[in-house]
């Protein structure tokens, strides 16, 4: 096309507008000249490169349409964040946006995976996917590998992307296990290390919560875990990044041999599938039997579900999800008859465009269930559907994800305490819900044996920005903690060394009580610290409690503060199996709504709420006490816009970087709360992203002020890091006993919403 005299003609004015756009962000100081001189090295030439590229003109017969249509409508900014830069792989896969408007997505939707929409290295398309493919495919050959799982969630075209995905492994010479319909992220975490799969790799085409327009590729190992940062390193290296478009081929479905190609679902084949030639395998089956095995007292279980005056009354919420299914197949088989699928308003069907959520441009509002407004939309729906009488015969409402590796639960709240939560129902923080969940397990062993089983060889493992009252609680009963930095990779990752080094007693860079960056600092400095110093952190892990001696092996709770959990396990049998007794080494939303049905059914059974069993166990436990933890996002839906979010994330998290400044001079407060200590921490697993440079080191694990002594309260301004944006967060603790705990409550969920409002203001993110 570029040679064309109409090819020459769009690439004369692109460049034209594309160096008018940039020079104007520039003069109005929207991006810095740093990122204009980026910008204007990279956008033209890769335009020209991907249109001049006949090999994309062969896999996707529309796409110089989409570019011809953009540069018609003069969309200069869209085109610069399409091509300024390749899709930023993390830890796990690829996500960015398929496209910046509902009407591109809405064509997409339409017309297939080569509709005529804007694309570029810089978006989640079937060019960018079957490329990254082409790498992976090219780096598991090399390793020997011949079998991978593919699957989708609900998003729009995801089916077609799994798809296209397929036919490039097929053409590499894999044997393709491929879901037949929209599935939870955490079967295919399920399917890879199966027994009767046993496969290498796992693709799966989702963006976890994400709005509309996004889409991702998550890419998992032989233990559906994420791969290390060494194997994924070299990956990136040497396949994926000088992967080209000329390596990309395809196998029909069609055309697989029927040994090539074998679909996972269920039983029985799903109508209006094409199953072509190839076996269909029951997963679905497999994993509910497997979940199963993970509740704490199935036989209670069962006899409270058969005793109409204890039998839970569940609703459930797929959020347009792959969970829709899944998680009442699952509640159904643990004798949950009374479970209500939320349907109003199209909630449980598989829609992409998430149509109950906000999409003006600039507020499009994410389909998460640990967000207090779409628990408020689910709710509102439930309503509708069943009415305000039936409503209020609903114990308790689970939610999840369109991958269902996330789990919401919104609670009944006590007459004498609605003023505090804000009405009768509550989006419980999934902080509060991992603790409780930990708290019934531990409780169902003391209550069946006189004490935790076996506690001297287990633990927990938690995100360093998940609450202090898991490791509380796990500490009171002689349960090692460790916690990690964010993302359950490391989560995964944190327990496979305490596994793998378990016969040494060894555990490299865990020193209880401190930080590995304590390894850098002398006896004295180790001493001092958490006063007045500033650390600089690196590694997997954070901080870890009571692992001393090399004994523990056991994990018994993998929990993060944004609404994952799972359960991994002992030792696996080999380096391709999950944990012993164990779970997915990633988040489960399924397994998480139905042990929150567990512990809400052990509530009703025993008289009270999930709140209640807060209250009794947790909050007025001097061993634990009151934890209230915030979180809010900047901004509070999607991402800074664009380039210019380069700069804006940039100069708030300088800002932060300052702040920490001061508060080392002991000159600062938060919400009037005086700053004792101040902490940034930085592992260096996104210098890809973001280069170190000499006036900025990337704080890709945050920047933490301490607010007491005790280090039990504090304030995490936490980057995103492959998206722009930030993470607020927030732990104040006291321990009130029974008299004092409304009134304890109260102030501290007020102090929380006012730290968030005081921090918003000295990052200027109001």
């Amino acid at each position: 096309m570029t040679t064309t005299p109409q090819g020459q003609q769009i690439l004369q004015a692109a460049r034209a507008g594309i160096g008018q756009y940039l020079a104007e962000r520039l003069q109005d100081g929207a991006i810095d000249r740093s990122q204009f001189a980026a910008a204007s090295a990279a956008v033209c030439p890769t335009l020209e490169r991907w249109l001049g590229d006949e090999h994309i003109v062969h896999l996707d017969k529309n796409y110089r349409e989409g570019v011809r249509r953009a540069v018609e409508a003069g969309r200069w900014g869209d085109i610069v964040e399409a091509y300024r830069k390749e899709v930023s792989f993390g830890t796990g896969g690829i996500r960015a946006m398929m496209a910046y408007d509902r009407d591109s997505i809405a064509c997409l939707q339409a017309e297939g995976i080569d509709a005529p929409i804007l694309k570029g290295p810089n978006t989640i398309n079937n060019l960018v996917l079957l490329r990254c493919s082409a790498g992976v495919a090219r780096f598991g050959r090399e390793q020997g590998f011949d079998r991978i799982v593919v699957g989708y969630d609900s998003r729009v075209r995801g089916a077609d992307f799994a798809r296209a995905v397929a036919e490039l492994f097929l053409a590499y010479g894999y044997t393709v296990y491929l879901f037949d319909e929209p599935t939870p992220f955490p079967e295919v975490t399920f399917a890879i290390p199966d027994v009767t799969v046993k496969a290498h790799l796992g693709v799966f085409i989702s963006a976890s919560h994400n709005d509309y327009r996004y889409n991702g590729y998550k890419l998992c190992n032989g233990t559906g875990s994420q791969f290390s940062p060494k194997d994924r390193d070299r990956m990136l290296a040497d396949f994926i990044h000088p992967a080209t478009f000329a390596e990309v081929r395809r196998k029909s479905l069609a055309e697989a041999d029927p040994d090539a190609l074998v679909f996972l679902g269920g039983a029985e084949p799903l109508p209006g599938v094409h199953y072509y030639r190839s076996r269909l395998k029951n997963l679905h089956g497999r994993h509910i039997e497997h979940t199963k095995r993970l509740l704490a007292d199935p036989d209670a279980m069962v006899a409270w579900q058969r005793d109409p005056a204890t039998a839970l009354n569940l609703g459930y919420c797929a959020f347009h999800g792959a969970g829709r299914r899944a998680v009442p197949r699952l509640l159904h088989d643990l004798g949950l008859s009374q479970v209500t699928p939320i349907t109003e308003n199209g909630l449980n069907d598989l829609d992409g465009l998430f149509p109950c959520f906000c999409s003006d441009p600039g507020r499009e509002q994410q389909p998460d269930p640990g967000d207090p407004r779409a628990a408020a939309i689910a709710m509102a729906a439930l309503e509708r559907q069943v009415g305000s009488e039936a409503l209020r015969q609903i114990d308790v409402v689970v939610g999840t994800d369109p991958d269902a590796d996330r789990c919401g639960v919104i609670v009944q709240v006590p007459p004498e305490q609605q003023a505090i939560y804000g009405g009768t129902r509550y989006l419980l923080p999934a902080d509060d819900m991992w603790v409780l969940l930990l708290w019934y397990r531990l409780h169902t062993e003391i209550t069946r044996h006189g004490a935790v089983t076996d506690a001297a060889r287990k633990f927990v493992v938690l995100s360093h920005t998940t609450s202090d009252a898991i490791a509380r609680l796990a500490r009171k009963h002689g349960i090692g903690v460790i916690k990690s930095w964010v993302g359950f990779p490391a989560l995964a990752a944190a327990t496979e060394r305490v596994w793998n080094q378990e016969e040494t007693g060894v555990l490299s860079g865990l020193v209880d009580g401190w930080s590995l960056a304590s390894q850098e600092h002398s006896d004295r400095e180790r001493r001092s610290a958490g006063k007045r110093q500033m650390l600089l952190s690196h590694g997997l892990v954070c901080e870890c409690f009571d692992m001393s001696g090399g004994k523990r092996a056991i994990n018994i709770g993998a929990m993060e503060q944004s609404n994952g959990f799972s359960i991994l396990g002992g030792r696996p049998v080999d380096e391709h199996s999950l944990g012993t007794n164990g779970h997915v080494r990633d988040k489960d939303g399924t397994l998480a709504a139905l042990l929150a049905a567990e512990v809400a059914t052990y509530a009703k059974a025993h008289g009270t709420s999930l709140i209640g069993l807060l209250d009794q166990h947790i909050y007025t436990d001097p061993a634990v006490g009151l934890v209230v933890t915030g979180y809010e996002p900047d901004p509070v839906d999607g991402e800074y816009p664009g380039l210019t979010g380069d700069k804006i994330k940039k100069d708030r998290l300088r800002r932060a970087l300052g702040l920490a400044q001061f508060a080392l001079a002991g000159d600062m407060e938060i919400a009037g709360r005086r700053v004792l200590s101040a902490a940034i921490y930085r592992t260096g697993k996104y210098d890809h992203v973001y280069p170190p440079t000499l006036d900025f080191l990337f704080p890709d694990e945050g920047v933490r002020f301490y607010l007491s002594e005790d280090r039990l309260n504090h304030v995490t301004v936490r980057p995103s890091g492959t998206g722009n944006s930030l993470r607020f967060h927030s732990q104040l603790h006291e321990t009130p006993d029974a008299a004092g705990l409304l009134d304890t409550k109260r102030r501290l969920f007020r102090e929380s919403a006012e730290i968030m409002r005081d921090l918003r203001r000295l990052l200027k993110a109001e």
